[in-house]
């Protein structure tokens, strides 16, 4: 038996809970298939819970676009819906003078994607705002905040629901094939559904799943990556009130300080790329580069302040030696399948594009 329903969106973390509320409200029957036993366990839940303001990626691009516009978004549905968030701000440090030169670069290439908000300080104007900051200058994004991401997912989830959607957890994908007008899906229990739309938002897994799309041409399957970030928690308080990043490195944006709604402090994410998307483990070892990198920016750092927190995974979609890639969000017009979005590489700004990527596959499908 064959069960049949408007809309799937496979995968229940931020970006595919935005997807499927984003259907919903448009009158759509939307159920949403999430392998494990909760909303948002992936990538969703190991992340620095920022919300970006826009300034590092190319003028046009989706992350640019989506990022600015979804900050937006993002602001006014938390205010509306009373998730907790704080528009904090950030201080974008160049801790030596031939860093000032990307400085430079990275207000240009913001003002390029249209966030015009960027306050140039002095090493004396930065450390009027952070007393224990070192720089010789910095970036002030007044925009940029911090998000308990999990109220978010809950409060997408809401929505969903209440507009008649449907999430089904434990419930992994076994294959699908395409049709000539549906994708039919089967889970691994046996389950057997028929859908005229199918979002594929599985983050890490996106690729994999993809690549077992009977139908779909192999060309349209990027190779997936994992490039993992570890985190350590400030033991004590915090020295900041905004979050510090050091200019962007290769790969990440530098093992910068965020904070949480409650005030903690934590460093991270470095960069390490690995083999499987299922390695969360963080070495502590780790942590001896940590204290060079965050000394560089605040030298007030102690010897043991630092404890392992956790791990994150960005689903790349480009190796270690490549440049960055785009958001890829590839609909019918790419790959000639009716009904289907694949969204792969979708790492930061993913949570703050969320309800930007939702309108964009909602208007494709």
């Amino acid at each position: 038996m064959v069960d049949r329903v408007a809309c799937i969106v496979v995968g229940a973390g931020g970006v595919g809970l935005a997807v499927a509320r984003a259907l919903a409200l448009q009158g759509r029957e939307v159920m949403v298939l999430e392998q494990a036993e909760a909303i948002g366990t992936g990538t969703s839940s190991r992340n620095s819970e920022v919300i970006h303001a826009g300034l590092y990626y190319p003028a046009g691009s989706l992350k640019a676009r989506l990022c600015v516009r979804g900050k937006e978004l993002l602001y006014a549905y938390c205010a509306q819906r009373g998730v907790p968030h704080r528009r904090c701000g950030k201080l974008l440090v160049a801790t030596s003078a031939a860093q000032l030169d990307s400085l430079e670069g990275i207000q240009a290439r913001a003002r390029a994607n249209g966030v015009l908000d960027l306050q140039r300080l002095s090493r004396e104007e930065a450390l009027e705002m952070e007393p224990a900051l070192a720089c010789v200058g910095a970036l002030h994004s007044p925009s940029t905040g911090i998000v308990d991401s999990h109220a978010l997912m809950l409060a997408l989830q809401g929505d969903l629901e209440h507009a008649g959607g449907v999430v089904a957890l434990n419930s992994p994908l076994a294959l699908a094939s395409i049709g000539s007008d549906a994708i039919d899906l089967e889970a691994v229990d046996g389950t057997r559904l028929r859908a005229r739309t199918v979002v594929n938002a599985a983050g890490l897994h996106a690729p994999a799943l993809a690549a077992r799309f009977a139908g779909l041409a192999p060309q349209h399957v990027p190779t997936a990556f994992y490039a993992k970030g570890n985190y350590f928690s400030l033991m004590g308080k915090a020295p900041f009130s905004r979050l510090i990043y050091p200019v962007p490195e290769a790969a990440g944006l530098g093992v910068h300080l965020t904070l949480d709604l409650g005030g903690q402090a934590k460093f991270g994410p470095d960069v390490q790329w690995v083999d499987s998307p299922d390695d969360s483990q963080v070495d502590p070892a780790r942590g001896d580069a940590f204290y060079a990198e965050v000394r560089k920016y605040w030298p007030g750092l102690q010897d043991g302040a630092l404890a392992p927190g956790y791990a994150g995974m960005r689903p790349k979609i480009h190796g270690p030696d490549a440049p960055a890639a785009d958001f890829v969000i590839q609909g019918p017009s790419v790959h000639g399948v009716a009904g289907l979005v694949n969204l792969f590489g979708i790492e930061s700004p993913g949570l703050t594009s969320a309800l930007a990527i939702a309108q964009h596959v909602a208007a494709l499908v």
